[in-house]
C-alpha cells in the first residue's frame, strides 16, 4: 500500500524534530527529507504572495494618486444608465480589488514565513530519549522501500518498535474503526486507522528485515501514543502515554540474539535509505 493521503498533504501536526543535547544517550537517525518544506513550494509561494501584495498597493496607487480613476468615471449630468453602471463598476474594483490583493499577498508571505521559520514540537519518542540507554537506536521518518513513511521506529535490545504518535485530540476524531483528521483549512477528511496502520506498519518492517539474507530472527513490536482516553487498545497494537513509552519499551523481553552487533547491522540497513 502507498503513501496515504495525510503523508502527501502537509497537514500532520508532527514534523521531525532536531534531536537536544538530552538525546545523546541514544543514537538518531533521521530522514532530511521532510526536515523543511520543497524549496520550490517555498519559491512559488513566495512569488504568488509578493505579486499579490505589490500588485494591491500598484492598483492602490494608480486608483487614488492618479487621474486614472477619474478618466474612467462620467461625472457630468447627462449621464446615462450605461456610464452610471461603468462607473459604479470601476468603483466597486477601486474599493475591493487593491486592499484584496494586499491582504492575501501578505498571507500568503506570512505561511511562507512559517514554513520555513517554524520550530518543530518535539516528538514524544524524543521527550523520552534521556532515560533511555545508550543500547537504544531511533529512526526518525523512515521511508520504507514500499513508500510507507515510519514515523519513529526504535531499536532495541527486543528488536525493532514502530511508535505512532497520534496527533492531538481536538484534531482527531474517531466512530469505532471510522478516523477523521482535522486538515489545514479546517475541514475533516477521512484518515486511516490509526491502530490498524500500526499493526501493518508492523508487518511491513517485519517482512523488510526478513527481505535481507540473515541468520536470525528479529522481532517487531508496534504502538500508539496519544493523550485521548477515548483510544482504546487493540489486541495487536496498544496505546501508551508520552511518558509510558520509556517503561513499554522497557519491559518487552529481550532477544538473547539480537546483541549489540547485529542491532547496528539493522541500524546500518536503515541508513541506507534514509
Amino acid at each position: 500500500m502507498g503513501p496515504t493521503p495525510v503523508e502527501r498533504d502537509p497537514i500532520w501536526p508532527f514534523p521531525s524534530a532536531t534531536p537536544t543535547a538530552e538525546d545523546e544517550a541514544v543514537q538518531v537517525i533521521s530522514s532530511a527529507r521532510t526536515a523543511k518544506p520543497p524549496f520550490g513550494a517555498v519559491l512559488v509561494g513566495f512569488a504568488a504572495g509578493t505579486i499579490l501584495l505589490v500588485g494591491g498597493l500598484f492598483l492602490g496607487w494608480v486608483a487614488f494618486a492618479t487621474p486614472v480613476l477619474t478618466g474612467l468615471t462620467q461625472t457630468g449630468q447627462r449621464a446615462g444608465m450605461t456610464q452610471l453602471a461603468l462607473g459604479g463598476a470601476v468603483w466597486a474594483f477601486t474599493l475591493v480589488a487593491p486592499p484584496s490583493f494586499a491582504i492575501v499577498g501578505a498571507l500568503r508571505l506570512g505561511r511562507v514565513a512559517r514554513a520555513v521559520s517554524a520550530k518543530p514540537a518535539p516528538r514524544a519518542i524524543h521527550r523520552v530519549a534521556g532515560v533511555l540507554g545508550d543500547e537504544f537506536i531511533s529512526a526518525s521518518n523512515l521511508h520504507l522501500p514500499d513508500g510507507r513513511v515510519l514515523r519513529d521506529l526504535v531499536i532495541g535490545p527486543f528488536g525493532l518498535a514502530v511508535v505512532t504518535e497520534l496527533p492531538p485530540p481536538t484534531a482527531t476524531r474517531h466512530t469505532g474503526t471510522s478516523w477523521e483528521i482535522r486538515r489545514s483549512d479546517g475541514r475533516w477528511a477521512p484518515w486511516e486507522n490509526p491502530l490498524e496502520r500500526t499493526a501493518r506498519d508492523v508487518e511491513r518492517v517485519r517482512r523488510w528485515v526478513g527481505s535481507a539474507d540473515r541468520d536470525y530472527v528479529v522481532k517487531v513490536y508496534g504502538a500508539v501514543v496519544t493523550s485521548d482516553p477515548t483510544v482504546t487498545r487493540t489486541p495487536a497494537c496498544p496505546v501508551l502515554s508520552s511518558d509510558q513509552i520509556g517503561p513499554w519499551l522497557a519491559s518487552l523481553p529481550p532477544s538473547r540474539i539480537f546483541n549489540a552487533e547485529r542491532r547496528e547491522d539493522i541500524a546500518d540497513h536503515i541508513r541506507a535509505i534514509v
